[in-house]
């Protein structure tokens, strides 16, 4: 399956990225962890995968891996994502609505001094005069100060009580976007290189210690020759709108949460957000 990456800045342990950039395919699925549960992720991963019809004769493969570190709420040296546990995402792996906020992989992880976990958003748009659809899913851990039309929104301008964690500047952010245009790996490493900028629209900061890695592939490699590189701007466009969109998915469906050693994340309360963004001070 083609497929590109693009790394914003590379503090982070993303594994099967030399290979998917040199190669520009996904040989497997791709799963996202906790930082220092990766290595035992992509390792249950080869193992499943092993297992498929087809793989007996397989003596080589690139485990897709990605993390945040989640070890501000997270017992995190624990380690305690398990093989059984990455078996039963791969098995129950479906369509339809993807669940968000604190779950899975986004279950210990906050952005932008608030509690957030997994977004999800979609765009269509048209290219060359044909529709398409681009989805995108993020794994939301990284600092900064969020941004919503514009307007610099903390925990203390909402009125709510806790302060973030001990390095707000730091964190991740693992983006995943797909779409159903036909395109090469080139064009794909374009399409992830803008999923990564659009994370300066809700505030990132890019800081020394974030990991901030988007990997985009096409759903449909065999669909007829790539989309030409002069209609691929409104694809862009609806990148950029999906991933933001998703980072505020992310906060607004996480609830406030208590984890390791006490520490709580406060939730992004969306009443008091719209009060905000009205011009009017939280009740």
């Amino acid at each position: 399956m083609p497929a590109g990456v693009f790394t914003g800045n590379g503090y982070g342990k993303l594994i099967g990225t030399t290979q998917l950039t040199e190669l520009g395919s996904l040989e497997t699925p791709i799963l996202l962890t906790s930082t220092l549960s990766a290595f035992r992720v992509a390792d249950a991963l080869v193992g499943w995968m092993l297992e498929r019809p087809g793989c007996s004769g397989v003596q080589s493969l690139n485990p897709v891996v990605g993390e945040c570190n989640d070890g501000h709420l997270s017992d995190i040296r624990a380690r305690p994502v398990r093989e059984e546990h990455v078996r039963a995402a791969l098995d129950s792996a479906c369509g339809g609505p993807v669940a968000e906020g604190c779950v899975g992989a986004g279950t210990g992880t906050g952005a932008l001094g608030f509690k957030a976990g997994i977004g999800t958003s979609s765009r269509t748009t048209d290219l060359g005069g044909r529709p398409y659809t681009v989805g995108a899913l993020v794994q939301a851990n990284f600092g900064g100060t969020l941004r919503v039309l514009g307007r610099a929104i903390t925990p203390g301008s909402l009125g709510l009580s806790g302060a973030p964690g001990p390095a707000a500047e730091t964190g991740s952010c693992m983006i995943v976007v797909a779409t159903d245009a036909p395109l090469d790996a080139r064009r794909l490493t374009r399409v992830a290189r803008r999923a990564v900028f659009a994370l300066a629209r809700v505030g990132a900061a890019y800081s020394h210690g974030s990991g901030d890695y988007a990997l985009a592939f096409t759903t449909r490699p065999d669909s007829g020759a790539p989309v030409p590189d002069a209609d691929l701007s409104p694809l862009f466009a609806a990148v950029l709108d999906a991933v933001e969109e998703a980072v505020l998915n992310s906060l607004l469906a996480a609830t406030t949460t208590t984890g390791h050693a006490g520490h709580t994340l406060p939730a992004l309360p969306a009443d008091r957000l719209l009060e905000a963004l009205a011009g009017h001070p939280p009740s």
